[in-house]
């Protein structure tokens, strides 16, 4: 006995969202087409209001492939236990050649039409968000190794770059404050390592690799 292929193949067979409260969150189908006809398909859904759909019809030319993405509205409230009970249809048909959306009659898709309609049902799963180490995680697995080493080294200077710009704004802030309470201040450059000396309070700053160090002591 000879098993009919399917017009199309649906991958992922489940539709999986990121649930995160007030975030969109969206998942891709990619629709194949299986047969050497062009094939008509409209994507339907328990909860129209929740979910954005684009395109949700189209014709896929012979032995071609669409990505539909399927976008998940700002939800404000968790559901029950993270169950969703939400479902979708994609149903699929077979078209004369050249046609497109625009051509395809209103009742295409109706299940009392002439033409025999396929279906496909996927069910929704939601997730909890991403942690911080699973997003490096898959970025490690989508991205080349040395586009991964590369952002890490951008990170890692742009954190040095803030740090030397906060030393820099505290050096900035103190010295005003010294200027406004008239303390003298002077800086010795014979030595390696700048040192602001302040006489009134004994208190010196040093800079030592990228550092900076505080010493206090009375007189």
């Amino acid at each position: 006995m000879t098993v009919a292929k399917q017009l199309v193949s649906v991958r992922p067979e489940e539709l999986r969202f990121q649930f995160e409260l007030e975030q969109q969150s969206y998942c891709d189908l990619k629709v194949t087409n299986n047969t050497e006809n062009n094939v008509a398909f409209k994507v339907k859904t328990t909860s129209p209001k929740k979910y954005y759909v684009r395109p949700n019809t189209g014709v896929i030319h012979p032995w071609d492939s669409c990505v539909i993405r399927v976008t998940l509205q700002a939800q404000k409230e968790y559901p029950p236990e993270m169950q969703c009970k939400d479902k979708f249809l994609l149903q699929s048909t077979v078209v004369p050649p050249n046609t497109e959306v625009d051509d395809l009659p209103q009742d295409t898709f109706n299940k009392e039409g002439a033409k025999p309609l396929e279906e496909c049902k996927l069910r929704v799963v939601y997730m909890p968000p991403h942690t911080s180490s699973d997003k490096l995680d898959d970025g490690i697995k989508q991205n080349n190794p040395d586009q991964v080493l590369q952002r890490l080294q951008d990170e890692r200077d742009k954190a040095v770059r803030q740090t030397q710009q906060l030393q820099q704004d505290l050096v900035c802030t103190i010295i005003l404050l010294l200027y406004k309470s008239n303390i003298y201040t002077t800086w010795d450059f014979s030595k390696r390592q700048r040192m602001l000396c302040i006489y009134k309070f004994s208190t010196y700053i040093f800079f030592r690799k990228g550092e900076i160090h505080f010493h206090i002591k009375n007189r």
